[in-house]
């Protein structure tokens, strides 16, 4: 069965729950695997990963690949 298919079907299951134990057990339990995700996917940078990070950012600089804080901030204004 494909993932949408599944969370679809869990998705109806879940909106016809009325006990509030069970919706509060859900939501804990979805809180915890999302903190497992963010610290199984975060880990740390090497010296070597940090000095490439460096070095492309060093040559998006040189060949004009940046965006001034200010002119960015005012970009963001206009999607409001």
């Amino acid at each position: 069965m494909e993932i949408d298919t599944r969370k679809l079907r869990f998705v109806r299951e879940f909106l016809r729950l009325s006990d509030e134990k069970v919706i509060g057990k859900l939501e804990k339990m979805l809180r915890e695997e999302r903190k497992k995700k963010v610290a199984d996917d975060l880990k740390p940078m090497t010296n070597e990963e940090f000095n490439k990070m460096i070095d492309r950012s060093e040559k998006d600089h040189e060949n004009g690949k940046i965006t001034e804080a200010r002119t960015l901030l005012k970009e963001i204004e206009k999607w409001k």
